[in-house]
């Protein structure tokens, strides 16, 4: 049976002064799924990703035609607050940033700007997703100190409860595991994998091992086109392109 779509992308382009860095990208994301955008550095993988919660908005010489659907909305056609649109997907970005104020914060601060203020309520919802990210056992006694005591595995962790505190939909991954240790990549990874049960992932990578571990669908881009895109067995078993399968083999990156 063909997996229910929760994001389409219709011909979408991208320039940025004159220089076309997205070329006509038509593509279908799988919902509660892991579909990974693969392709080497500068391919147009993470513009392609930042589309998506509409991100290329803070760029004023970004040049954007094409249409994103989600859940069969074109967000970048919608009189809707883009703000709205971001609150469906929590963002997962290479590096952690979390927020300059304690553990507990961190997840309490979306939690309260939703209106969630009660303290027995926020303390209760910030265990639940502190344990969804496997944090809860690590920082359960030091939920008043500051995040930034956190190591950045800890605190990669820590953003990504953050961010499923607004109740997103997607999650937006962008080599989320590139400053991390081994131990702490693989904790992200394996948490991925039980969040897809309730959450569409779009994961960035050009990290070939960690696609094939993780991803339900993969989209490959070379220079700023989608080559090809494929249910993950299907892409790393019986690449279609003579540029898909040089790209696995190795010869380009």
């Amino acid at each position: 049976m063909e997996a229910n779509h929760k994001i389409r992308v219709e011909n979408l382009s991208l320039r940025v002064n004159g220089h076309e860095i997205l070329k006509d990208i038509n593509v279908s994301i799988p919902e509660n799924k892991i579909t990974v955008i693969l392709g080497p550095s500068g391919c147009g993988k993470t513009t392609l990703m930042k589309s998506m919660n509409r991100l290329t908005d803070i760029y004023p010489e970004m040049h954007v035609r094409g249409r994103i659907l989600i859940d069969e909305e074109d967000i970048l056609n919608t009189h809707k607050d883009v703000t709205a649109i971001r609150k469906k997907m929590g963002l997962l970005s290479q590096r952690p940033y979390p927020l300059p104020m304690s553990i507990y914060n961190n997840i309490a601060f979306g939690l309260r700007i939703s209106g969630r203020k009660k303290r027995d309520l926020l303390d209760k919802r910030v265990e639940h997703y502190l344990k969804q990210a496997s944090l809860w056992e690590e920082v359960k006694g030091r939920l008043r100190e500051p995040a930034s005591s956190l190591s950045i595995g800890q605190q990669q962790r820590l953003c990504l409860a953050r961010g499923l505190a607004v109740d997103p939909e997607i999650i937006l991954a962008d080599e989320p595991t590139s400053a991390l240790d081994p131990i702490s990549s693989q904790e992200i990874e394996k948490k991925f994998l039980d969040l897809k049960q309730d959450y569409t992932i779009v994961l960035v990578t050009h990290i070939l091992r960690q696609a094939a571990r993780l991803a339900d669908h993969v989209i490959f881009m070379y220079l700023g086109e989608v080559i090809e895109q494929a249910p993950a067995e299907e892409f790393f078993h019986h690449p279609r392109t003579e540029i898909t399968r040089a790209y696995l083999k190795g010869s380009i990156n």
